[in-house]
């Protein structure tokens, strides 16, 4: 089928308007938030329903023609980066918000729909979604799914597997398929949870079932200012460690600090701190001022600089707006910068953050850590400049060095981020290759002919693509 062909049947089952397929309007679809790797897809088409997906799956099947669904676009790994010249199917228009049952705790929604709406559209009712990327904002659900996306608050309520009950697929030769359901605990092979965090590779889920909880009666944020990184990497292991399990602990290091204050929500950190911790304690208002206060007595013993409770919903709101902008933020002080995602045993943070600081002297590139420390989910982000020759490659380099470092731990390559094509070739890391090869197998019993998200996620004998000099869009 050749290009006019192909345009002229996509055009057919969703209309004129809805098939992106000029070289120029393609530019934008290059690539996710990964931007390292650049490639235009063949075309792009907006399905507005099920139907129509399916209709456009099976077109693509019977020619042989691979395609990947893509969400928002925030993806970090490269997941929706067409670098076979796939056709792009956008779910962005398929965003309703199907149902919602208060009584059940469930809703419905399409995989278009933004993370931070459906929290916005319960509200009323008094309840929220738990799984709060910081690209909550505009990231989707779906999205959300296909990467088994976390946040800040992931510690103490989990990942969005554990948030997802059930789904609608379109198979990647066009069938339509429910895994699992609005009851919990389906009986037979959790398939549902075989799906969330596929990266697109197994089918297009085109409706999903979460859990939807009741907002917490009451929140205590503590920011703690750290002159040691090790200090405040300690005050974590004994936070934890007290018994108490908070909504929410954060860090972030010198780097990352230098960043959010240059970004549009500065709090007025001082220039000198090495470090700072933002503890959100979340539950029953009876007993969490005690809490509270327990919390920051462990901070004052390690030696913290400066502890205190949040006075107001203005300032908490600050202080998370400043965390949640970080990788943004980190434009304003560097031309270019990779974001990494690997988890490692809360223990050996203080350890790991050595490690890394050690291969940002020895490469010469600046490295911030901004992550969710309370379960070990790092985000180094590495801080290049494209426009000087080799910068790129060394960062990508430097990069694989950090999730050695979290495999030499006992930890992975990926919290929350996906593997994609940015981490396909670490994965050697923490699998064996008869790991990988039976992983394959499970994707081919749903994508046999490897046409859904081809060369994503699991590594080849050799790089499917060249490490390409592109500079980050901020």
């Amino acid at each position: 089928m050749n290009q006019e062909q192909l345009v002229a049947e996509l055009q057919r089952i969703v209309g004129p308007k809805e098939v992106i397929h000029k070289p120029d309007d393609l530019i934008a679809y290059e690539c996710d938030g990964f931007t390292i790797v650049r490639a235009r897809p063949r075309a792009v088409v907006f399905p507005n329903n099920t139907q129509q997906v399916a209709a456009v799956v099976k077109l693509l099947h019977d020619n042989g023609i691979p395609f990947i669904p893509r969400g928002a676009g925030t993806g970090l790994s490269g997941g929706a980066t067409p670098i076979n010249g796939e056709v792009l199917i956008s779910l962005v228009k398929m965003n309703r918000l199907l149902s919602v049952d208060f009584k059940n705790r469930t809703a419905v929604v399409e995989p278009g729909h933004v993370n931070l709406k459906l929290t916005n559209a319960i509200a009323h009712e008094g309840y929220y979604y738990a799984p709060d990327p910081s690209s909550g904002m505009s990231c989707t659900i779906g999205g959300n799914v296909g990467e088994n996306a976390g946040g800040p608050h992931c510690l103490k309520y989990g990942v969005t597997s554990n948030h997802v009950l059930g789904v609608e697929m379109v198979m990647p030769d066009g069938e339509i398929v429910t895994l699992g359901g609005a009851v919990p605990d389906m009986p037979g092979y959790d398939l549902t949870g075989l799906i969330v965090g596929s990266e697109g590779t197994m089918g297009i889920v085109t409706k999903i079932v979460v859990r939807i909880l009741k907002k917490p009666q009451g929140v205590k944020t503590v920011v703690a200012l750290y002159d040691s990184v090790d200090d405040a990497s300690q005050t974590v292991s004994a936070v934890i460690a007290s018994g108490i399990i908070p909504g929410a602990l954060e860090m972030m290091d010198r780097v990352a600090i230098e960043g959010v204050e240059a970004g549009n929500y500065p709090v007025g950190y001082p220039k000198d701190l090495a470090a700072v911790l933002l503890i959100e304690l979340d539950g029953l208002t009876a007993g969490m001022e005690a809490m509270a206060e327990q919390i920051v007595d462990i901070c004052r013993q390690y030696h913290v600089r400066e502890v205190r409770v949040a006075q107001s919903d203005k300032e908490r709101t600050l202080w998370w707006a400043n965390r949640k902008t970080a990788f943004g933020a980190m434009g304003k002080i560097s031309p270019d910068y990779m974001v990494q995602d690997g988890v490692i045993p809360r223990s050996r943070l203080p350890e790991v953050l050595r490690r890394i600081s050690d291969i940002s002297r020895r490469s010469g590139l600046r490295i911030a850590n901004v992550f969710h420390a309370g379960d070990g989910n790092l985000h180094p982000l590495i801080l290049f400049n494209s426009a000087n020759p080799g910068e790129t490659e060394l960062a990508v380099k430097v990069g694989s060095e950090v999730l050695q470092v979290c495999a030499d731990v006992g930890g992975t390559i990926t919290g929350e981020h996906g593997v994609g094509i940015e981490k396909q070739h670490d994965m050697p890391k923490i699998f064996t290759q008869e790991e990988i090869d039976a992983q394959v197998e499970i994707m081919r019993v749903f994508n046999p002919h490897n046409l859904c998200n081809p060369d994503k996620l699991f590594p080849k004998p050799s790089r499917c693509v060249e490490v390409k000099r592109a500079a980050h869009t901020h």
